[in-house]
């Protein structure tokens, strides 16, 4: 009788636990989805179009390779996602992006459609097999440039009631997590007290403005130091520069004053150049200026 009771009872808990309205967020989840991107992020040939970011909401690596993409309700195969490429094996936690730029040859990341703004997009994810749905989203039509859908928390579908989350997203995240896991706190004070921006620039140029002062006066009075320096060197090397460094003029009326004083002291030499010094000779007569030195004389 009591085997009979504990049997009841496991039924009928098991029973309850499959009724339960709580919905398990599943393997892979299309994290994050933009329709229209005019100023976001590129792709590797420099392109801006939607893109769709899935996320592994597991703790093991795995893999999208031979699975399908699409945003055909009745063409569940329209995107094979390649396999055999390496950036298909996504690690524990994490995200990759898929360009919804209907060029499949650019490649695996690059999917065969586009998104339409005007219109809902529906966007699906399956198994290998092309029937077994691994998660799914629906974009409402109207979504602004820029602008992503997708869910607050990485990999978290539901509420507690089971009903999806999904939303228009205040911060843009491509291959990034969607909520902050930590901010700082001062950068959410200042975001409080200055919501405009206006304290900070105007600290930024306070800032920017003193330094450069402290720059010039550094500058200034270092070079009136050296300049103080050369100038009493100089004069106590007792040369023509050192009474240029003790009076105020130009180089241009001390170069004048030194090329006067040059010529003259030129002029004087030249002056002195022209004086002959005549000194009479004591010695009357030479014999080298006999005639009996230039005659020829017979032979004895």
């Amino acid at each position: 009788m009591k085997q009979i009771t504990y049997i009841s009872l496991l039924f009928l808990a098991v029973l309850l636990s499959g009724c339960s309205s709580e919905k398990k967020n599943p393997a892979w989840v299309i994290n994050e989805v933009m329709v229209v991107n005019e100023t976001n992020f590129v792709d590797d040939f420099g392109q801006r179009n939607g893109w769709i970011e899935i996320y592994n909401n597991t703790a093991k690596t795995q893999n999208l390779g031979g699975r399908y993409l699409t945003n055909d309700r009745n063409n569940p195969k329209k995107y094979p996602i390649p396999r055999g490429d390496v950036l298909t094996s996504i690690k524990p936690h994490q995200h990759t992006l898929f360009w919804a730029d209907n060029e499949p040859f650019n490649g695996t990341f690059h999917v065969n459609f586009k998104l339409d703004p005007t219109q809902d997009n529906y966007i699906a994810l399956y198994e290998n097999d092309g029937k077994t749905l691994l998660d799914e989203i629906v974009i409402p039509a109207g979504m602004l440039a820029d602008q992503t859908y997708g869910y607050v928390q990485d990999g978290v579908k539901y509420d507690k009631n089971g009903s999806s989350i999904a939303m228009h997203l205040q911060r843009v995240t491509p291959s990034s997590n969607n909520a902050i896991l930590e901010e700082n706190p001062k950068v959410v004070n200042l975001r409080e007290t200055d919501a405009f921006g206006g304290l900070l620039t105007i600290t930024s140029m306070l800032v920017v403005f003193f330094a450069l002062l402290a720059l010039y006066l550094f500058f200034k009075l270092s070079g009136n130091l050296a300049k103080g320096m050369s100038q009493k060197k100089v004069a106590q090397s007792g040369t023509l520069s050192a009474a240029r460094s003790q009076s105020h003029l130009s180089g241009e009326v001390l170069a004048a004053i030194s090329a006067a004083i040059n010529e003259l002291r030129e002029d004087q030499h030249d002056i002195e150049s022209t004086i002959l010094t005549i000194n009479q000779v004591k010695r009357n007569y030479s014999p080298w200026s006999s005639k009996l030195q230039t005659l020829r004389k017979l032979p004895r």
